[in-house]
């Protein structure tokens, strides 16, 4: 572990709702404030942070003194507009007394799947870390109706972690880490250390459960090391209720679950097409051009294309599935649905003729290709 995380430059902390506020007593100041010391311990050491902080609906609960969380969107809503500046004030707080300066930044799903706000986010992100600045991230659940009835904060870290080009994503949470069985059912269940792979069998051990004031549970942490781990991004799970959770884990000696991820990680480009970007429609490809991509690493042609399926216009990102509806990759397209439409199965040197301008020949390049698995 310590190998591991010895190097890693850039962080993101993912803390979630039941270690930071309560019904009655609202938001934990102390447990901010021990935040704000082990974050100023790692930027000692060198590292940049970024912090997801869940927290604003739980804060609005209970300074609205409702007893529980609102379930309808405009409660939600609601009841997020108060309670996510009063987390910024604890926030604020906190980090003064360490001589760091904040930014609060609240993203949508939009934000992230819409390439040109992806990078316009990217290089705030990038001024921010460039002047010494700890962003504190949330989604804007005053506006992102869909974000709060289907989001959560753990796959809204894994997709900052891709946006910030993070080494590692830290979890704080209520438990110690994946156990190899539900601890709260059976107390013979052990702490998994290290995770080398998420096999079927290890997704197999999550719950969707999460508190009463949050959303989420080990289902949610596993989804969000999925997709961090297979673009080269360490993830680690463990208990934030611990003080000095995030002093153990730089110091290697923490105790939770080690996620490890894949040595041969993808550029920044991919990452956001395999794990962030939403397919806005699908190709299906022949057999010849599955061969093609899968085990040659070529450009999709229009020629091995035989169906165009919904509505996308170009520098979309779509599904590309083989004759048996299988996803096999990812790409961006150089082409809307309709061109498409009228040059499937047609060879290069026709394109032209049919569309009337000049074109480069690929419907997605190779550098803009995701595989499956990849």
């Amino acid at each position: 572990m310590k190998s591991i995380l010895h190097n890693r430059g850039r962080v993101v902390v993912k803390i979630g709702t039941s270690l930071l506020a309560d019904r009655s007593k609202g938001i934990n100041e102390g447990r901010v404030e021990g935040l704000a010391r082990s974050v100023a311990h790692v930027r000692g050491l060198g590292r940049d942070v970024a912090i997801v902080s869940s927290g604003a609906i739980g804060a609005g609960v209970a300074a609205l003194g409702l007893k529980e969380r609102p379930r309808t969107i405009p409660e939600k809503q609601a009841t997020a507009a108060v309670g996510q500046p009063l987390l910024m004030e604890a926030y604020e707080n906190a980090f003064r007394k360490e001589g760091i300066h904040i930014a609060q930044i609240l993203l949508t799903k939009d934000d992230l799947v819409d390439r040109g706000r992806f990078v316009n986010a990217k290089n705030t992100f990038s001024v921010l870390f460039e002047k010494g600045i700890v962003p504190v991230i949330n989604e804007n659940d005053t506006v992102a109706v869909e974000e709060i009835k289907l989001g959560d904060n753990d796959n809204l870290a894994a997709m900052v972690a891709h946006l910030v080009e993070a080494d590692a994503l830290v979890i704080l949470t209520n438990t110690d880490g994946l156990f190899s069985d539900d601890p709260a059912a059976n107390p013979a269940a052990k702490l998994i250390p290290v995770v080398e792979r998420i096999t079927p069998q290890i997704e197999k051990l999550a719950t969707r459960s999460g508190s009463d004031l949050g959303t989420g549970g080990m289902y949610t942490k596993l989804q969000a090391a999925k997709r961090c781990v297979s673009a080269g991004i360490a993830v680690i799970i463990t208990n934030g209720v611990n003080p000095g959770a995030i002093d153990d884990v730089f110091s290697g000696s923490f105790k939770g679950t080690l996620f490890l991820p894949k040595e041969n990680a993808l550029n920044v480009r991919k990452k956001w097409i395999a794990f962030v970007s939403h397919a806005k429609g699908s190709v299906v490809v022949d057999d010849g051009a599955g061969v093609a991509l899968m085990m040659k690493q070529k450009s999709l042609l229009p020629s091995g294309i035989i169906e165009v399926n919904g509505d996308f216009k170009e520098n979309d990102t779509v599904s590309v599935r083989n004759t048996g509806g299988k996803e096999i990759a990812k790409g961006i397209t150089r082409y809307s649905s309709v061109d498409l439409s009228r040059i499937i199965g047609k060879k290069t040197g026709e394109i032209q003729k049919i569309l009337n301008r000049k074109t480069s020949g690929e419907v997605i390049h190779k550098d803009k290709l995701v595989l499956i698995g990849e």
